[in-house]
Protein backbone atom coordinates (compact mmCIF):
# COMPACT_ATOMS: atom_id res chain seq x y z
CA UNK A 1 0.00 0.00 0.00
CA UNK A 2 1.16 2.98 -0.85
CA UNK A 3 2.36 5.25 1.84
CA UNK A 4 0.12 9.18 2.21
CA UNK A 5 1.54 12.74 2.78
CA UNK A 6 1.42 12.46 6.58
CA UNK A 7 3.36 8.76 6.52
CA UNK A 8 6.44 10.38 4.04
CA UNK A 9 7.16 13.84 6.18
CA UNK A 10 7.32 11.90 9.16
CA UNK A 11 9.94 9.71 7.52
CA UNK A 12 11.36 12.40 6.17
CA UNK A 13 11.57 14.28 9.61
CA UNK A 14 13.07 10.69 11.01
CA UNK A 15 15.35 11.41 8.48
CA UNK A 16 16.64 14.12 9.03
CA UNK A 17 17.38 14.00 12.75
CA UNK A 18 19.03 10.71 11.50
CA UNK A 19 21.15 12.84 9.46
CA UNK A 20 21.70 15.48 12.33
CA UNK A 21 23.19 12.84 14.34
CA UNK A 22 25.23 10.72 12.27
CA UNK A 23 26.68 14.15 11.08
CA UNK A 24 27.84 14.81 14.87
CA UNK A 25 29.49 11.50 15.31
CA UNK A 26 31.28 12.21 12.04
CA UNK A 27 29.63 9.33 10.36
CA UNK A 28 30.08 10.19 6.88
CA UNK A 29 29.00 7.14 4.85
CA UNK A 30 26.09 6.75 7.07
CA UNK A 31 25.38 10.25 6.52
CA UNK A 32 25.40 9.55 2.70
CA UNK A 33 23.42 6.59 2.34
CA UNK A 34 20.88 8.68 4.52
CA UNK A 35 20.64 11.43 2.47
CA UNK A 36 20.02 9.33 -0.09
CA UNK A 37 17.19 7.67 1.22
CA UNK A 38 15.84 11.19 2.35
CA UNK A 39 15.80 12.15 -1.61
CA UNK A 40 14.40 9.13 -2.53
CA UNK A 41 11.41 10.04 -0.28
CA UNK A 42 11.34 13.24 -1.19
CA UNK A 43 11.04 12.46 -4.68
CA UNK A 44 7.62 10.25 -3.81
CA UNK A 45 6.33 12.67 -2.18
CA UNK A 46 6.84 15.39 -4.69
CA UNK A 47 5.26 12.93 -7.57
CA UNK A 48 2.31 12.81 -4.65
CA UNK A 49 1.92 16.12 -4.50
CA UNK A 50 2.34 16.71 -8.93
CA UNK A 51 -0.45 14.36 -9.33
CA UNK A 52 -2.50 15.68 -6.82
CA UNK A 53 -2.03 19.04 -8.32
CA UNK A 54 -2.77 17.37 -11.95
CA UNK A 55 -6.12 15.84 -10.69
CA UNK A 56 -7.19 18.51 -8.80
CA UNK A 57 -7.64 16.75 -5.59
CA UNK A 58 -9.15 18.00 -2.50
CA UNK A 59 -7.17 18.73 0.96
CA UNK A 60 -7.34 14.94 2.71
CA UNK A 61 -8.50 16.54 5.55
CA UNK A 62 -10.71 18.52 3.94
CA UNK A 63 -12.14 15.05 2.58
CA UNK A 64 -12.10 13.42 5.73
CA UNK A 65 -14.24 15.86 7.66
CA UNK A 66 -16.46 16.21 5.19
CA UNK A 67 -18.53 12.99 6.09
CA UNK A 68 -20.00 10.57 3.26
CA UNK A 69 -23.18 11.43 1.26
CA UNK A 70 -26.79 9.89 2.19
CA UNK A 71 -27.25 7.25 -0.18
CA UNK A 72 -29.70 8.48 -3.03
CA UNK A 73 -28.86 12.09 -2.34
CA UNK A 74 -26.90 14.09 -4.63
CA UNK A 75 -23.23 15.98 -3.62
CA UNK A 76 -24.02 19.85 -2.72
CA UNK A 77 -23.58 22.27 -5.71
CA UNK A 78 -22.64 25.83 -6.14
CA UNK A 79 -23.26 28.38 -8.69
CA UNK A 80 -20.02 29.59 -9.97
CA UNK A 81 -19.12 33.10 -9.92
CA UNK A 82 -18.62 34.87 -13.23
CA UNK A 83 -15.75 34.43 -14.98
CA UNK A 84 -14.52 37.97 -14.42
CA UNK A 85 -15.13 37.71 -11.26
CA UNK A 86 -12.66 34.28 -10.28
CA UNK A 87 -10.08 36.28 -12.56
CA UNK A 88 -10.13 39.20 -10.57
CA UNK A 89 -10.44 37.05 -6.76
CA UNK A 90 -6.78 35.40 -8.27
CA UNK A 91 -5.30 38.26 -9.65
CA UNK A 92 -5.83 39.92 -6.49
CA UNK A 93 -4.00 37.00 -4.62
CA UNK A 94 -1.29 37.22 -7.26
CA UNK A 95 -0.53 40.62 -7.75
CA UNK A 96 0.96 40.71 -10.63
CA UNK A 97 -0.04 40.09 -14.14
CA UNK A 98 -0.95 36.58 -14.87
CA UNK A 99 -1.59 33.84 -17.53
CA UNK A 100 -5.06 31.34 -17.55
CA UNK A 101 -3.50 28.79 -16.74
CA UNK A 102 -1.70 30.54 -12.94
CA UNK A 103 -4.73 32.29 -12.84
CA UNK A 104 -6.74 28.51 -12.69
CA UNK A 105 -4.40 27.03 -10.18
CA UNK A 106 -4.64 29.94 -7.69
CA UNK A 107 -8.50 30.53 -7.66
CA UNK A 108 -8.94 26.21 -7.17
CA UNK A 109 -5.42 26.53 -4.42
CA UNK A 110 -7.01 29.30 -2.47
CA UNK A 111 -10.90 29.44 -3.30
CA UNK A 112 -11.62 25.85 -3.97
CA UNK A 113 -12.89 26.39 -7.28
CA UNK A 114 -12.08 25.64 -10.84
CA UNK A 115 -12.09 27.74 -13.80
CA UNK A 116 -12.64 27.13 -17.29
CA UNK A 117 -9.54 28.87 -19.30
CA UNK A 118 -10.69 28.45 -22.70
CA UNK A 119 -13.69 31.26 -21.08
CA UNK A 120 -10.13 33.41 -19.91
CA UNK A 121 -9.03 33.59 -23.31
CA UNK A 122 -12.01 35.59 -24.73
CA UNK A 123 -12.53 37.24 -21.44
CA UNK A 124 -10.47 40.44 -22.63
CA UNK A 125 -12.15 41.11 -25.90
CA UNK A 126 -15.51 40.44 -23.84
CA UNK A 127 -13.93 43.34 -21.33
CA UNK A 128 -12.84 45.72 -24.15
CA UNK A 129 -15.95 45.74 -25.51
CA UNK A 130 -18.20 46.52 -22.56
CA UNK A 131 -15.62 49.48 -21.69
CA UNK A 132 -15.78 50.52 -25.37
CA UNK A 133 -20.27 50.37 -24.97
CA UNK A 134 -20.10 51.98 -21.51
CA UNK A 135 -16.62 53.20 -20.32
CA UNK A 136 -16.11 52.79 -16.69
CA UNK A 137 -19.72 51.19 -16.07
CA UNK A 138 -17.75 48.60 -13.66
CA UNK A 139 -15.84 48.99 -11.14
CA UNK A 140 -13.18 47.15 -12.37
CA UNK A 141 -12.18 45.55 -15.72
CA UNK A 142 -9.66 42.88 -16.53
CA UNK A 143 -7.11 43.97 -19.36
CA UNK A 144 -3.98 43.17 -20.39
CA UNK A 145 -0.27 43.44 -19.28
CA UNK A 146 1.37 46.04 -21.54
CA UNK A 147 4.34 45.66 -23.40
CA UNK A 148 6.41 48.57 -22.19
CA UNK A 149 8.08 49.51 -25.60
CA UNK A 150 5.33 49.61 -27.56
CA UNK A 151 2.70 49.67 -25.54
CA UNK A 152 0.61 46.76 -27.20
CA UNK A 153 -1.27 43.94 -25.21
CA UNK A 154 1.12 41.36 -23.98
CA UNK A 155 -0.41 37.88 -25.02
CA UNK A 156 -1.73 35.49 -23.00
CA UNK A 157 -1.07 37.97 -19.46
CA UNK A 158 -3.91 39.34 -17.61
CA UNK A 159 -3.91 42.57 -15.35
CA UNK A 160 -6.38 44.30 -13.35
CA UNK A 161 -7.61 47.75 -14.53
CA UNK A 162 -7.11 49.71 -10.87
CA UNK A 163 -3.46 48.63 -10.35
CA UNK A 164 -1.16 51.28 -11.21
CA UNK A 165 -0.37 51.28 -15.26
CA UNK A 166 3.58 50.60 -13.72
CA UNK A 167 2.42 47.44 -12.42
CA UNK A 168 0.70 46.25 -16.00
CA UNK A 169 3.64 47.46 -17.86
CA UNK A 170 6.02 44.34 -18.50
CA UNK A 171 9.61 44.45 -19.46
CA UNK A 172 12.86 42.63 -20.18
CA UNK A 173 13.21 41.85 -16.16
CA UNK A 174 9.40 42.30 -15.97
CA UNK A 175 8.67 38.29 -16.55
CA UNK A 176 11.26 37.43 -14.08
CA UNK A 177 10.32 40.05 -11.49
CA UNK A 178 6.23 38.80 -12.05
CA UNK A 179 7.26 35.61 -11.33
CA UNK A 180 8.81 36.42 -7.88
CA UNK A 181 5.86 38.53 -7.11
CA UNK A 182 3.64 35.35 -8.02
CA UNK A 183 5.94 33.58 -5.63
CA UNK A 184 6.23 35.62 -2.38
CA UNK A 185 1.81 36.36 -2.86
CA UNK A 186 1.00 32.76 -2.72
CA UNK A 187 3.80 32.45 0.08
CA UNK A 188 2.06 34.16 2.26
CA UNK A 189 -1.22 33.22 1.48
CA UNK A 190 -0.25 29.97 2.62
CA UNK A 191 1.14 31.49 5.88
CA UNK A 192 -1.84 32.89 6.13
CA UNK A 193 -3.92 29.80 6.20
CA UNK A 194 -1.55 28.69 8.47
CA UNK A 195 -1.62 30.97 11.04
CA UNK A 196 -5.52 31.44 11.19
CA UNK A 197 -4.91 27.35 11.92
CA UNK A 198 -6.04 25.87 9.13
CA UNK A 199 -4.75 23.38 6.82
CA UNK A 200 -3.64 24.43 2.84
CA UNK A 201 -4.79 22.27 0.25
CA UNK A 202 -3.31 20.24 -1.47
CA UNK A 203 -3.07 22.42 -4.73
CA UNK A 204 -1.85 25.19 -2.57
CA UNK A 205 1.09 23.51 -1.55
CA UNK A 206 1.70 22.01 -5.13
CA UNK A 207 1.64 25.67 -6.56
CA UNK A 208 4.21 27.07 -3.73
CA UNK A 209 6.40 23.86 -4.17
CA UNK A 210 6.23 24.85 -8.16
CA UNK A 211 7.32 28.35 -7.59
CA UNK A 212 9.78 27.41 -5.04
CA UNK A 213 11.85 25.29 -7.12
CA UNK A 214 12.52 28.01 -8.94
CA UNK A 215 13.97 30.37 -6.17
CA UNK A 216 17.41 29.77 -5.34
CA UNK A 217 17.46 29.05 -1.58
CA UNK A 218 13.49 28.89 -1.30
CA UNK A 219 13.54 25.16 -1.04
CA UNK A 220 15.99 22.12 -0.54
CA UNK A 221 13.78 19.82 -2.48
CA UNK A 222 11.81 17.52 0.30
CA UNK A 223 8.47 17.56 1.56
CA UNK A 224 6.44 20.86 2.08
CA UNK A 225 8.48 24.15 1.33
CA UNK A 226 8.58 26.74 4.06
CA UNK A 227 6.00 29.55 2.97
CA UNK A 228 8.03 31.87 5.16
CA UNK A 229 11.48 30.88 3.65
CA UNK A 230 9.91 31.32 -0.38
CA UNK A 231 8.68 34.51 0.75
CA UNK A 232 12.39 35.85 1.77
CA UNK A 233 14.25 34.26 -1.13
CA UNK A 234 11.99 35.71 -3.63
CA UNK A 235 12.13 38.93 -1.87
CA UNK A 236 16.16 39.02 -1.82
CA UNK A 237 15.91 38.21 -5.35
CA UNK A 238 13.52 40.62 -6.11
CA UNK A 239 15.11 43.55 -4.47
CA UNK A 240 18.56 42.59 -7.01
CA UNK A 241 16.43 43.64 -9.99
CA UNK A 242 13.99 46.59 -8.43
CA UNK A 243 16.19 49.47 -9.43
CA UNK A 244 16.20 48.37 -12.85
CA UNK A 245 12.49 47.10 -13.37
CA UNK A 246 10.93 50.08 -11.60
CA UNK A 247 12.54 52.28 -14.02
CA UNK A 248 11.68 50.88 -16.87
CA UNK A 249 8.38 50.32 -15.71
CA UNK A 250 7.60 54.09 -14.55
CA UNK A 251 9.18 55.52 -17.90
CA UNK A 252 7.18 53.25 -20.08
CA UNK A 253 4.13 54.32 -17.84
CA UNK A 254 4.69 57.83 -17.93
CA UNK A 255 5.18 57.62 -21.77
CA UNK A 256 1.76 55.67 -21.94
CA UNK A 257 0.27 58.69 -20.11
CA UNK A 258 1.38 61.34 -22.25
CA UNK A 259 1.17 59.18 -25.89
CA UNK A 260 -2.02 57.13 -24.81
CA UNK A 261 -5.04 60.00 -24.62
CA UNK A 262 -7.90 57.64 -24.95
CA UNK A 263 -9.09 56.00 -21.50
CA UNK A 264 -9.34 52.58 -23.51
CA UNK A 265 -6.14 52.53 -24.79
CA UNK A 266 -4.83 53.24 -21.75
CA UNK A 267 -6.51 50.00 -20.26
CA UNK A 268 -6.46 47.88 -23.46
CA UNK A 269 -3.27 48.79 -25.01
CA UNK A 270 -2.11 50.90 -28.09
CA UNK A 271 -3.67 49.35 -31.53
CA UNK A 272 -2.10 48.48 -34.84
CA UNK A 273 -2.65 50.62 -38.07
CA UNK A 274 -1.30 49.02 -40.89
CA UNK A 275 1.82 47.54 -39.18
CA UNK A 276 2.48 50.60 -37.30
CA UNK A 277 1.14 50.90 -33.40
CA UNK A 278 -1.85 53.55 -33.79
CA UNK A 279 0.42 55.23 -31.00
CA UNK A 280 3.33 56.19 -33.15
CA UNK A 281 0.98 57.25 -35.65
CA UNK A 282 -0.64 59.52 -33.65
CA UNK A 283 3.13 60.77 -32.33
CA UNK A 284 4.00 61.50 -36.05
CA UNK A 285 1.02 63.34 -37.14
CA UNK A 286 1.01 65.77 -34.12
Amino acid sequence: MAASLEELEARMVEYRTAIREASRRGEKDQVRRLRSQLRAVGDEYGRLVDEAEELGAPDEAHVAGSGSPQAGSSPPTRASAPIREQAHQALTILGASAGPKLIAATHEAFLSETVVTTRLGSLRRDEERSFAAQPFARPYYICPALTYDRLTPVRGLLAVSTWPLEQRVIGPLGPRVDFLTHARSIGRQVSRIQEADHQPTLPAWALLRRFALNIPGAYEGYGRPDATRVVEAAEAEVSVHADADNATRNAAAARAREQLADPARLLFGATRVGGVDKVEADAENR
